[in-house]
């Protein structure tokens, strides 16, 4: 006979609802990314890397954004490329870092992703900035755990 394992209590109700609540956000967040990108026959990813290059921007920067490394992020900007939204250029200061920018299409498509995107852009916009310092330090201590 095995060693018994005690099993955690089950959540309780409020918990539960919380949980759901953040998957409901979750969700709505995707839909909205996807239903974007896709309009403009993007993935997701594409459309995140697109939204992240305000200007020209180093492929790191692109990769923090999408929390990724910059060798997995290079296949995202051939095909953002490829379609004529970005272009890239070597860094004048260091040759060996490669910078990407959107061209004219690309910032009328990221233009018209953040339109479409209301909740995805800014999902917090009904707290007030203390509601978010508060939301933040909760979320921090959740995953100090």
């Amino acid at each position: 006979m095995g060693t018994l394992v005690a099993m955690p209590n089950p959540p309780d109700e409020l918990t539960r609802e919380i949980v759901s609540l953040f998957a409901a956000v979750n969700r709505r967040y995707t839909q909205e990314s996807e239903a974007a990108a896709a309009a403009h026959d993007l993935t997701p990813l594409q459309a995140k890397a697109l939204l992240a290059i305000e200007g020209p921007v180093p492929t790191r920067h692109i990769a923090d954004r999408l929390h990724a490394e910059p060798s997995n992020v290079t296949a995202i900007i051939d095909r953002l490329e490829s379609r004529g939204l970005v272009e890239r250029s070597l860094d004048q200061a260091d040759r060996r870092v490669k910078r990407v920018a959107a061209t004219a299409a690309g910032r009328t498509v990221a233009a018209d992703l953040r339109a479409r995107m209301p909740f995805a852009a800014e999902p917090l916009a009904r707290l007030t900035t203390q509601q978010r310092e508060s939301l933040r330090e909760l979320l921090q201590l959740i995953l100090k755990a």
